[in-house]
């Protein structure tokens, strides 16, 4: 059975990544006052971060179309019997409903969506293992249950520097925002539930990060062999700098460095960073 793997925009893969395991990808769009881009296909990051800075109103998300999941999936459905469809979570958006309902719409092919519950690079993490075991001919069972394993051994925290934009775009509660502001807070924050919520309240941005660090430690101990991603909103200097950092101190970890890409970087701000690691399977 041959097996085609399908994520959107949001997991933030290379071109490279992508070609390599021939993986498909349906971008999100965000919208501008001088309208609406496909990120990853009309508007990279850093230019999203130069637009922003520009223009007085708040940048919106459209997640894709269903009929841009139908074309490619029937476009697919010639050369394969079933698709992994692996999306951002469905707590902050619809994509992954979207693939569901697209692949209802879709004959000659069996559609498997798989909610990551997650974004960015660790919702990569899931689509690069998907493409490797279909590459190595797994079957859609063998893969999708491998997932699942991963969800359960798959970290990613993050630190913002202004949670009003979280706030603004509905991923977090106007009260969770306004104590953070109030108290000049840098929360910890993590997906739970699919949703994005404050894992911790710390004071300054480098205590903040330095817990994330603590938190990795735990699961480095005894020399697990784990892939970690620092991943930057536009602040690539300071990602490369810790990512170097970390690097030095777990020798047994395997980092990589990645970004917020426009639509979620819509919500995060620039200046964001997260780190994101999996044990090694």
């Amino acid at each position: 059975m041959s097996i085609a793997v399908v994520t959107d925009s949001t997991a933030y893969l290379t071109l490279e990544d992508r070609k390599r395991y021939n993986i498909q990808m349906i971008p999100l769009s965000v919208n501008l006052e001088d309208g609406s881009y496909e990120e990853e296909v009309e508007i990279t990051a850093s230019e999203f971060y130069e637009k922003v800075r520009k223009q007085k109103s708040f940048p919106k998300t459209t997640q894709p179309p269903i009929g841009k999941f139908v074309e490619l999936f029937e476009k697919l459905a010639k050369d394969y019997d079933e698709i992994i469809s692996i999306h951002l979570s469905s707590g902050i958006s619809g994509t992954y409903q979207g693939a569901i309902q697209a692949g209802q719409m879709v004959e000659g092919v069996k559609v498997h969506a798989f909610d990551s519950e997650i974004s960015c690079s660790p919702q990569g993490y899931y689509v690069l293992k998907a493409a490797e075991m279909a590459q190595q001919g797994a079957s859609a069972e063998e893969i999708l249950s491998t997932l699942e394993e991963m969800k359960t051994v798959l970290r990613a925290y993050f630190v913002v520097d202004d949670l009003s934009h979280l706030q603004r775009g509905g991923r977090l509660s106007a009260a969770a925002a306004l104590v953070g502001g109030l108290l000049q807070v840098k929360p910890i924050l993590h997906f739970e539930e699919k949703v994005i919520v404050p894992f911790e309240k710390i004071r300054t941005k480098k205590k903040a990060l330095r817990r994330v660090e603590e938190l990795l430690a735990q699961d480095a101990a005894n020399g697990n062999q784990l892939q970690a991603t620092v991943i930057h909103a536009n602040c690539e200097e300071e990602g490369k700098q810790w990512m170097n950092q970390l690097a030095e101190a777990y020798p047994n970890v395997e980092f990589h460095l990645s970004y917020f890409g426009p639509v979620i970087g819509t919500h995060l701000g620039e200046g964001s960073l997260g780190l994101g690691w999996v044990k090694k399977f």
